[in-house]
C-alpha cells in the first residue's frame, strides 16, 4: 500500500491502529485486504482499529474488505473496530454487514451504538 495511504500504530494498551488517508478505490483494494488479514491472522492484536478520519471516500471492494475483517476478527477472536468514519461511510459499512457496535463515529463513544 503506498506509504502515504496508510500509517500503523500501536497504543499502549497492545490496539493497533491502522489510519488510513485519502480516496480509496479500487487501486487500493489487494493491499488493504491483504493488511487487514495478515494483521488479524498473523499478528493476532487483541483490538485492531481501523481509523478513517482522514478518508475521503471507499469504493465498494474497500467497504466489503473492511466488513470481512470485521468478521474475520470474530472468528480469531480480535476485536476489529472502524472508527471516525462520516456518516455516509458507516452507513455503507453497517449495510455491508458492519455490526453498529463497531462502528465508532466521532459523535458515539466505543462500544455504545448511535441511537437516531
Amino acid at each position: 500500500m503506498r506509504s502515504s495511504s496508510v500509517k500503523i500504530g500501536t497504543r499502549q494498551d497492545g490496539t493497533m491502529v491502522v489510519f488510513l488517508h485519502g480516496e480509496l478505490g479500487q487501486d487500493m483494494a489487494v493491499e488493504l485486504r491483504q493488511l487487514l488479514v495478515h494483521t488479524v491472522r498473523r499478528v493476532r492484536p487483541l483490538r485492531l482499529v481501523v481509523d478513517l478520519a482522514r478518508v475521503s471516500g471507499l469504493d465498494p471492494i474497500n467497504v466489503g474488505s473492511l466488513a470481512a475483517a470485521c468478521a474475520l476478527g470474530d472468528d480469531h477472536q480480535v476485536m476489529v473496530t472502524v472508527e471516525n468514519s462520516s456518516a455516509a461511510v458507516a452507513a455503507q459499512l453497517n449495510a455491508a454487514g458492519v455490526p453498529q457496535q463497531l462502528l465508532v463515529t466521532p459523535s458515539s463513544p466505543p462500544g455504545v451504538p448511535e441511537i437516531g
